[in-house]
């Protein structure tokens, strides 16, 4: 009879584990999975200024096409971060851009929404880049490489070398994308 009940009560339990969802039965994770939109305040419209402008009668060199991208230039080094976006513990997936390397370990690197950002002009806006610091080393982090990066974001605007970042995140920890 005990058997019974032993073999009854595993049996509940498997059930149990099998129908309630998965993030009931663990700990839930400290940090919010966010998206790149999220960075980007709701009333921030880059493309206003240029709405007058027919792009498609301009050549390179024509003073009007030099102007507008210069002026698109300070637009983007200047795009707004999302206020309540500070001091949230987020995880965000990106493309890595190592800042400097020892070894085959990172403390500091850009993350950015899609693969050759940075890489290529003009960046992206401020508020769609992170620059991502870690009080320790991390190996993973190589350059264009897709990963998870979990951590404290804060606005806080940098200049680098890649461009201007509008965010700073304080890492915590890293995975790879899958």
């Amino acid at each position: 009879m005990q058997q019974r009940f032993i073999h009854c009560l595993h049996f509940l339990f498997l059930t149990l584990m099998v129908l309630t969802p998965e993030h009931t039965l663990h700990a839930k994770e400290p940090w919010t999975e966010i998206k790149w939109d999220a960075l980007t305040p709701k009333d921030w419209d880059p493309a206003k200024e240029f709405k007058t402008l027919d792009l498609s009668r301009l050549q390179d060199n024509d003073p009007r096409a030099i102007e507008a991208l210069s002026k698109l230039k300070n637009l983007w080094e200047n795009a707004p971060g999302e206020p309540t976006m500070n001091g949230r513990k987020i995880r965000i997936a990106g493309f890595a851009l190592p800042l400097e390397n020892s070894g085959n370990k990172v403390r500091e690197f850009l993350i950015v929404p899609y693969f050759g950002a940075c890489i290529h002009s003009p960046p992206p806006p401020a508020n769609q880049i992170i620059h991502a610091k870690s009080s320790k080393p991390l190996s993973g982090v190589k350059m264009m490489v897709p990963i998870w990066t979990y951590g404290t974001l804060s606005l806080q605007r940098e200049s680098t070398q890649w461009g201007v970042a509008g965010y700073r995140l304080t890492v915590e920890k890293i995975a790879p994308y899958q």
